[in-house]
């Protein structure tokens, strides 16, 4: 679990098919490495990824044929730079949103505005399946960063984000090009609020809704 805050930026290289050597770099590289231990969750442009070698300067992890084909990492370019975040511990500060590390599908980069106080990003989404967790005022985890949707269509297949300077200038977000692919993960919360309404009245975790079981309950 993770909480969409990055943490660090690093440069990803592949040494086969499958294992990737993430590098990060040197001006925030502690804030990963510092207690960093073999078997570690760490997001990798929101891809939770299990660190197997540490390195002095970053680590190696391995990357499913699954998790390649669903997120960007099996398409990145050679030492491309991603967002890193370590792993949810109990009583740290949840800033963002709950974002679990894995991704629901892709979005590509449409148009960058830059305003007087922020950027402008605006995100084409291709399929349904992760346009339906698209929100206005919701949250979006873009290359595992936590965001907020300022503005969509009804349908969620586009999706503006407003971002502030420094969280523009620390992560990814910058290095982007117009059309490039991005990791989008949805709300957590909104899937399992999705699970439980269908699940129907019959189901004994979802009761039917009525003006009476909402009185028995104290709502007036």
């Amino acid at each position: 679990m993770f909480t969409g805050l990055i943490q660090s930026l690093g440069n990803l290289t592949r040494l086969d098919t499958s294992h990737l050597k993430i590098e990060c770099h040197a001006e925030t590289r502690d804030r990963i490495l510092q207690d960093m231990e073999i078997g570690d969750s760490i997001a990798v442009d929101g891809v939770c990824l299990t660190v197997e070698t540490g390195l002095p300067n970053g680590f190696i992890a391995t990357a499913s044929p699954e998790t390649l084909a669903r997120s960007t990492l099996g398409e990145l370019a050679e030492n491309a730079v991603v967002n890193l975040e370590s792993s949810l511990r109990v009583g740290s500060k949840i800033g963002g949103h709950f974002v679990t590390g894995h991704v629901d599908g892709f979005g590509t980069l449409e148009a960058v505005t830059d305003t007087e106080t922020s950027w402008e990003l605006r995100f084409r989404v291709p399929s349904p399946q992760v346009a339906r967790y698209i929100v206005p005022k919701g949250s979006i985890a873009v290359n595992g960063i936590s965001l907020t949707v300022a503005d969509c269509s009804a349908s969620g297949d586009w999706f503006m984000i407003a971002v502030i300077p420094v969280t523009y200038a620390e992560t990814n977000l910058h290095y982007l090009r117009l059309n490039q692919s991005v990791n989008l993960e949805g709300d957590v919360l909104g899937k399992y609020a999705e699970k439980f309404l269908n699940l129907g009245p019959s189901s004994i975790m979802q009761p039917e809704i009525s003006l009476e079981f909402l009185t028995e309950h104290g709502y007036t």
